[in-house]
């Protein structure tokens, strides 16, 4: 029987270094990268214009890749999700793949100060213009009103790193 691979997701406020880290962590451990920014933008790339459309579409996509990553996962794969694990039920979506296979996980949990997380922004707007109208200090502040920081009783192997 293969050995399982790791499912490695992410916790963290907007800004603080997710898909950063996430795409380098990838490359480190030659495992399969997936965004769900990348893959919103592909499948409904004049859909997604507010906060309200991106909650939408994101749960349309994640049914569908649910089963996909469990099966990378058992063929001895690990995936590194560049997806939000930000809330207790973002993350309770990640357990539902790994949990009743029995497939190794780990949460990391980049922690931030907020005017960290805002430079950060700023310099996404300039370096990707066409995110200029998300990466505001707004949106950080309504996306951010539901970050949840993750509990022991979630049951997660977590890291936590300090930026």
């Amino acid at each position: 029987m293969n050995e399982k691979g790791t499912l490695i997701f992410f916790c963290g406020k907007m800004g603080a270094g997710k898909s950063t880290y996430s795409r380098k962590l990838a490359n480190e451990l030659n495992a399969v990268f997936l965004s769900e920014d990348d893959w919103l933008a592909a499948i409904y790339p004049e859909e997604i214009n507010n906060f309200d459309d991106y909650i939408k579409y994101s749960s349309r996509l994640k049914p569908l890749l649910k089963g996909h990553v469990r099966r990378i996962l058992q063929s001895g794969v690990s995936v590194v999700m560049d997806f939000p694990g930000n809330t207790k039920k973002q993350r309770a979506w990640f357990k539902e793949i790994f949990f009743e296979a029995q497939i190794p996980h780990k949460l990391i949990y980049l922690k931030s100060e907020d005017q960290l997380c805002l430079k950060r922004l700023e310099q996404r707007r300039q370096e990707s213009p066409e995110r200029a109208r998300f990466d505001t200090e707004e949106v950080f502040h309504q996306v951010n009103s539901y970050f949840q920081a993750p509990t022991d009783d979630e049951e997660f192997n977590i890291e936590v790193l300090y930026q």
